[in-house]
């Protein structure tokens, strides 16, 4: 057995998998995709996030409802029961939230504003918090979760994704598609149809971002993820994820770790040891639907 066939059965291909969310990672800072994605360094729970899982599970839950029962009091009521189980299973996360036991979770502005964009009682999804994995190179797969599938009775499919944020400043409306563009593809992929409208809403400032992707966009699509897996795998053979700085890093849980600000990241975990899809379920996915 020659060493290039020992070297290529002892490593596999890395990123195996990529999501959204850990494309966005290395865009934004490598070292940032490094401490999520290989070291999984914990992160303190973020109420804003906290808060928009909450209402992401309300809104899938409303559509069990029958559709004259989908209104704003039955969805902060689901809110509720969210935060309930939230408390059961997770009680610090519950804690960053709620501070104090007893305090109203303040998301009955987001629920008015979820049902200012659209009405549930006229809609039945095809599909919500829908998990998607379609393989686009051998031994490399995109994954993720999509909020919403609607598909009409001609077959046109809108890919919807709710935010509990603002609508992005002009000039950064594509970076916000991207994501919507990624689920596009690994729905095109996994079905042979490009998806007709592609639909962000922005719950925090009732806004929405709408796009019509064509087959040329998905392929151009495709290209930057594939070009994007060759600097994460080029970074993985060097053993080296440079430090990005931002505006973004004022929010970055891992700035005492990080060189840029003076600290120092953890020794990179041996090769061997780096989570993979065949022996851990996720190497670069996400383990929860993302908001």
């Amino acid at each position: 057995m020659t060493s290039a066939t020992l070297s290529s059965s002892a490593t596999p291909p890395f990123p195996a998998t990529l999501s959204p969310s850990r494309a966005s990672d290395f865009m934004t800072c490598p070292l940032l995709f490094r401490l999520r994605s290989i070291d999984r360094l914990p992160e303190p729970p973020s109420p804003a996030a906290i808060r928009g899982s909450l209402v992401h599970r309300a809104l899938e839950n409303l559509f069990d409802l029958p559709a004259a029962e989908r209104t704003p009091q039955a969805a902060t009521a689901l809110v509720g029961e969210a935060l309930a189980e939230l408390e059961r299973d997770d009680p610090e996360a519950a804690r960053a939230v709620v501070p104090e036991p007893g305090d109203p979770l303040d998301v009955e502005a987001l629920i008015a504003a979820y049902f200012a964009l659209e009405d549930p009682r006229r809609l039945e999804p095809h599909s919500r918090e829908l998990g998607v994995r379609a393989a686009v190179e051998p031994e490399f797969e995109l994954r993720g979760f999509i909020d919403r599938v609607d598909v009409s009775p001609t077959g046109l499919v809108r890919i919807v994704d709710y935010k509990t944020g603002r609508s992005p400043g002009p000039g950064f409306e594509a970076k916000a598609m991207f994501q919507m563009r990624f689920y596009a593809l690994a729905w095109w992929r996994m079905t042979g149809d490009v998806p007709t409208l592609l639909r962000l809403m922005y719950l925090g400032n009732r806004e929405t971002l709408e796009y019509e992707p064509t087959e040329g966009d998905l392929l151009a699509t495709e290209r930057k993820v594939l070009a994007l897996r060759a600097a994460i795998a080029q970074a993985a053979d060097a053993g080296q994820f440079e430090p990005k700085p931002s505006r973004l890093c004022d929010w970055c849980a891992h700035r005492s770790v990080c060189p840029a600000w003076g600290g120092t990241p953890p020794p990179l975990p041996a090769r061997a040891d780096w989570p993979t899809s065949s022996r851990s379920g996720d190497v670069v996915d996400d383990a929860e639907p993302e908001g």
